[in-house]
């Protein structure tokens, strides 16, 4: 048997990103075990995985923060005897494990971040607007960079435990109408669609019968979702009231989801279920797309400066977000539309 170290510290929707390869090569491997290590609050994501995964929480704050936390977490992962490792974030923390495990001989792999790719698709002028290699694609080809070739097998979480709605029901009732999404928040400013446009969206579903909608986020977001759960009889916060794994099941009962370029997306895409997203400064060129998710449903305005960024966090030089402004309600109501029909008998 051969152990092979994982390293995917942050962020969550990476976290997420890597799970479909991550669990296609344990399934082919079943005789090799795959060690993950990843910012603890990211653990519960991982409830439902191969028997041959393991998952070990860092704890940035504390245990295992700065030059002798990081340490620690090296003699942590050496007493596991591990003999290959997957370098699947590349940064600085990262490549000094890799540096500690290469010292020993160990087989070393790490992953592309295509930067000159993203520039040339991201720069103002002269831009190179073409689909670039995706994440997945860098992941796999770290894999395979340590001997490992498999097929892309991943289909959904509940492949490996079981789907038990009664984790929800006490919030969400029994399942009547369509159930529709919402995750309106991101983290940086050039991901997230204006906050009134998005209450416009919510205020359009609300009219439409038969639907509940369900908004997602954070404790920290929970006090404006609870404020249009109050304006609009058909929605329901869950923000804060759920784990990781709680989420995966409501997601997983849904008909579609509604998420900016954001986590959530990746999330949804673990339990297949649709995803309608909306996009501003960052473009799904870029690689960061939903697991098998259908392009076709990217929200997102033909503007000559997008993308103007990878992930979102650069201020915009217009100082409007015209990429979102040009983005109606109407235009997101019309992607959401097919998912509320009911299937011809």
């Amino acid at each position: 048997m051969s152990r092979t170290l994982v390293i995917r510290l942050s962020a969550l929707g990476d976290v997420a990103i890597l799970i479909p390869v991550l669990y296609s090569v344990a399934v082919k491997y079943p005789e090799d075990e795959f060690i993950l290590i990843t910012k603890s609050p990211f653990i519960p994501i991982f409830e439902w995985k191969p028997s041959n995964v393991r998952v070990i929480p860092v704890f940035t704050k504390d245990k295992h923060k700065g030059i002798n936390g990081l340490w620690k977490l090296i003699r942590e992962a050496d007493s596991l005897k591990i003999n290959r490792v997957a370098d699947i974030h590349n940064v600085l923390r990262s490549r000094i494990i890799d540096f500690y495990f290469r010292l020993k001989g160990k087989k070393i792999a790490v992953f592309s971040k295509g930067r000159q790719e993203k520039q040339a698709l991201t720069r103002r002028e002269h831009k190179r607007l073409v689909p670039i290699t995706s994440s997945i694609d860098r992941q796999i080809k770290v894999f395979n960079d340590l001997g490992y070739e498999f097929p892309l097998s991943f289909r959904t979480l509940f492949d490996f435990g079981k789907r038990d709605f009664s984790r929800i029901e006490a919030l969400t009732g029994a399942k009547t109408g369509k159930w529709i999404g919402i995750a309106p928040f991101a983290k940086h400013e050039g991901k997230m669609y204006p906050l009134d446009k998005m209450k416009k969206v919510v205020e359009l579903l609300d009219a439409t019968p038969g639907l509940t909608l369900f908004l997602f986020g954070s404790k920290d977001e929970k006090s404006i979702l609870e404020e249009w759960a109050g304006q609009y009889p058909s929605a329901v916060c869950v923000a804060g009231k759920f784990r990781f794994p709680e989420e995966f099941v409501l997601m997983s009962y849904l008909d579609v989801m509604l998420t900016m370029d954001s986590g959530n997306m990746h999330l949804a895409s673990l339990v297949q279920t649709p995803v309608v997203s909306v996009w501003g400064a960052t473009h799904p060129y870029a690689g960061f797309y939903g697991y098998r998710q259908d392009t076709g449903n990217a929200v997102q305005a033909e503007l000559f400066c997008r993308p103007c960024s990878v992930f979102g966090n650069k201020p915009c030089y217009r100082h409007n977000y015209e990429c979102f402004q040009l983005i109606t309600p109407e235009m997101i109501i019309r992607k959401i539309d097919p998912y509320l029909t009911w299937p011809e008998s």
